[in-house]
């Protein structure tokens, strides 16, 4: 009875599980499940033996084979579970296998057998003998190629989600400098007389964090993919993104706030559902990402550029900060990921004229 109820719940709780992570296309609510046990346990696990190394390039470049690497891990376990799961159903109704070479039957037996049959290898060395036997072989062979195909058909939409997120993520190292920070966005666009299409800059933006929000509540496994450089990453680009439409929020003048509102709203809005994605609560204390030196300095290169701070004080901007630092700072911990300063440092170069050839 044990190992009936035991493979019962095996495979009930993968098929759900399955489902919920690969076709449902929404966020699952549900706390207790095991891919989030599985994905918290191995980030964490991850992450804390990454923090040993020393070099930040090195820890960017271990922590680049989680995402993968996690991924492929739980389609395993998946697999091992309802081979598992198949193999207690056998043993419950008493082993009824036929063997070519006479083995007595027993659990390791039922357990090879399930196992071929999942991966519908066919060897023919282990039949069922009974109808309520062939009956599961059935089932999970069935199971078994519908795994297979799903798995051929997830990779490729994760891939493509991911492609489509880095297109404009590396568009933006041009725009907003290495590692892109909103006074340099500012700047640059006021310096090439270019303000008039920062509104289409924010709006490209705001489309783009309406995507970031569908695919990674779908498939959460997408945020711990890295970018390409080191310096890059979906979420400091989003922070970049929330600093730039906050400066013009607070108040430039000559500039209208419509379009950076839009952008900030649905920008917000992905940085807060992720965070009760990761279950990563924003700290109520203040950032320290813009002191008032910082802040000073902001205002300082925006007039170097032309551009007239309504907001002396600050205070509107930092209302508006406070409505989401707390969370990508969160999330920034959780993942591992660098946020963007508030100011560009200095002498640094873009990653679009750097090479490995070049000094």
């Amino acid at each position: 009875m044990f190992s009936l109820i035991l493979g019962s719940v095996l495979i009930l709780t993968v098929l759900w599980e399955a489902f919920e992570t690969i076709i449902l296309p929404r966020r699952v609510r549900r706390r207790v499940r095991l891919t989030r046990l599985y994905y918290r346990a191995t980030w964490l696990l991850c992450s804390a033996i990454v923090r040993r190394s020393a070099s930040k390039q090195r820890q960017e470049a271990l922590l680049s084979f989680y995402g993968p690497l996690s991924l492929v891990g739980l389609l395993a376990m998946w697999a091992a579970a309802l081979i598992l799961g198949f193999a207690a159903l056998d043993y419950s109704i008493g082993s009824p296998l036929r063997t070519t070479n006479g083995e007595l039957p027993g659990f390791s037996l039922d357990l090879y057998f399930s196992g071929t049959t999942f991966f519908t290898l066919g060897l023919g060395d282990v039949s069922s003998a009974v109808w309520i036997e062939r009956t599961l072989t059935v089932i999970e062979a069935g199971l078994g190629f519908g795994f297979l195909a799903i798995v051929i058909g997830y990779f490729p939409v994760l891939y493509q989600s991911f492609s489509r997120r880095e297109v404009i993520i590396s568009m933006l190292d041009a725009r907003a400098g290495t590692p892109p920070t909103a006074a340099e966005l500012l700047r640059r666009h006021a310096q090439d007389c270019a303000l008039d299409e920062l509104d289409s800059l924010l709006r490209d933006w705001e489309q783009w964090s309406a995507e970031l929000l569908e695919s990674h509540l779908s498939y959460p496994v997408l945020a711990y993919f890295r970018s390409q450089h080191d310096n890059q990453s979906w979420l400091g680009a989003l922070t970049t993104i929330l600093d730039a439409s906050a400066l013009v929020m607070a108040g430039i003048k000559g500039r209208s706030a419509a379009q950076a509102r839009l952008t900030f709203a649905i920008a917000r809005h992905a940085v807060v559902d992720l965070s009760q994605v990761f279950d990563t609560q924003p700290k109520a204390e203040n950032s320290n990402r813009l002191d008032g030196e910082g802040l000073n300095r902001l205002h300082s290169a925006l007039r170097a550029a032309g551009l007239e701070p309504d907001d002396p004080e600050g205070q509107r901007l930092a209302h508006l900060r406070h409505m989401y630092e707390p969370y990508v700072e969160a999330l920034a911990n959780y993942l591992q990921m660098t946020l963007p300063p508030w100011n560009p440092p200095s002498a640094q170069k873009d990653n679009w004229q750097t090479s490995a050839w070049e000094v």
